[in-house]
C-alpha cells in the first residue's frame, strides 16, 4: 500500500482529504505543521508529500527544504497546496523542486491525478535506476575475455622480471594469475632422473599460473623469463568472483586451457615419437613463434632451454645443430641461431 503524507494546518481540510485519500486505497499520514510533517516525513518515508504552504512553524517552502537536505527522503514526490495563485508563488515552490502544485479549493480528481501521475514517475525513475545500477555491475565484470585482459592491466600488480628469474617456483602457494604484458616466460619441471623439461612456452597477452581455483594448492612447475618480462597479477580469488559472474568469460577460457592443453600433448608426442632432428626443427620454430622473431632476427636462446624443451640430451641438439648449420638450414654465431631457410626446417622429419 502506498503511504501518503498530508501536512496542513487547518484541520478540517485536513480531516477531509485524508478520508478522500484513504478511501482511494492510501495510507495516510497527518501533520498540522511545518515542524511536525518533517519529523513525520523522516521517521514515515511516504511515498508522496502533499504540503500546504502557509503554516505556523514551518511553512511549505522551509518543509520542501529539510527534506530535500534528507538522503532519506530527497527523492519523495512533492506536491504543494496553498490558496495563493499568484504567479510567482508558484514559480517559487517549483524553482525549489517541488512536483506539483495544486491551487485550493481543488476537486478530488485533480487531486488523484497530481498523486497517480507523480508515484508512477517516481516508479519508473526507481526502475531506470535500479536498471542503471545492474548495468553498471556488469559494464564493470568483464563479459569476455579481453575484458577479463583489461581488467588484469587496469586492477593487477605489475612486476617485472630479468632474464632467467623466476615467477614463481615448485611448491609455491598459488595465489595470483598472470598476465605476460611483454617477454617470454618457459615453465618447467624436473623429472626423476633431475633433468629439466621444459612443459610450456608464454609470450605476451598470454595467461599464467593456471591451478585449481579451490584453494592455494601449490604450483607443480616452476615459471622463469626467458628474457626481461613483465607480468600483471590478480589475485585467483578475485578471478573466480568474476567468473561466477559471466558464463561467457569462463568458456573462452576454458577453450583457451584446453587450446594449452592441446599443444603441450603434441609437443610430448613430438618428444616421444620424433626424430632427434624433426624435435630439434620444430623446438627452434616453437621459440620463434613465442619470442615473435621477425625473419632475419636472431634467435637468442641457450642450448640448454632448446634441449629440455624439445625433450633431448643438450649433445645431441648441438650435435644436431651442428647438421642444421652444414645444410645451410641455420647460421650460428655464439649463442644466436639465424634462421635462413624456414621452410625446409619446417618440412624436416
Amino acid at each position: 500500500m502506498k503511504t501518503i503524507l498530508l501536512i496542513e494546518d487547518d484541520s478540517a481540510l485536513r480531516e477531509n482529504t485524508a478520508e478522500l485519500l484513504e478511501l482511494s486505497g492510501y495510507k495516510v499520514f497527518t501533520a498540522p505543521n511545518g515542524k511536525i510533517g518533517i519529523e513525520k516525513a523522516k521517521n514515515v518515508n511516504p511515498n508522496v508529500i502533499v504540503c500546504d504552504i502557509m503554516m505556523p512553524e514551518i511553512d511549505g517552502y522551509g518543509v520542501l527544504e529539510a527534506v530535500s537536505l534528507e538522503e532519506k527522503t530527497k527523492h519523495i514526490p512533492f506536491i504543494f497546496l496553498s490558496a495563493k495563485t499568484e504567479h510567482k508563488e508558484i514559480r517559487r515552490g517549483m524553482d525549489m523542486g517541488a512536483d506539483d502544485y495544486l491551487t485550493k479549493p481543488f476537486d478530488e480528481e485533480e487531486l488523484m491525478s497530481a498523486i497517480e501521475s507523480r508515484l508512477a514517475k517516481a516508479t519508473i525513475l526507481a526502475m531506470r535506476d535500479k536498471n542503471h545500477a545492474e548495468n553498471m555491475i556488469d559494464d564493470e565484470n568483464p563479459q569476455n575475455l579481453n575484458q577479463l585482459k583489461n581488467f588484469f592491466c587496469d586492477e593487477g600488480e605489475v612486476s617485472t622480471y630479468k632474464r632467467g628469474e623466476a615467477i614463481y617456483r615448485t611448491g609455491d602457494h598459488s595465489n595470483s594469475l598472470f598476465l605476460i604484458l611483454k617477454g617470454v616466460v618457459k615453465t618447467h619441471t624436473m623429472d626423476a632422473n633431475a633433468k629439466e623439461l621444459i612443459t610450456g612456452l608464454y609470450k605476451a597477452d598470454d595467461f599464467l599460473g593456471f591451478t585449481s581455483f579451490e584453494g592455494t594448492i601449490p604450483y607443480n612447475e616452476s615459471a622463469t623469463t626467458v628474457e626481461d618480462t613483465e607480468v600483471v597479477a590478480v589475485s585467483k580469488k578475485h578471478v573466480k568472483d568474476i567468473l561466477k559472474k559471466s558464463q561467457d568469460v569462463s568458456l573462452e577460457l576454458m577453450n583457451l586451457i584446453t587450446d594449452n592443453l592441446s599443444e603441450i600433448k603434441q609437443q610430448l608426442i613430438r618428444m616421444a615419437y620424433s626424430s632427434v632432428r624433426k624435435k630439434t626443427a620444430a623446438t627452434i620454430l616453437l621459440f620463434v613463434d613465442v619470442m615473435n622473431k621477425k625473419p632475419g632476427t636472431p634467435l637468442r636462446i641457450s642450448r640448454n632451454d632448446l634441449a629440455t624443451t624439445a625433450g633431448i640430451a643438450t649433445e645431441s641438439l648441438i650435435r644436431t645443430l651442428s647438421d642444421f648449420k652444414k645444410d645451410g638450414l641455420i647460421e650460428i654465431e655464439g649463442r644466436n641461431i639465424h634462421i635462413v631457410n624456414l621452410e625446409s626446417l619446417r618440412e624436416i622429419e
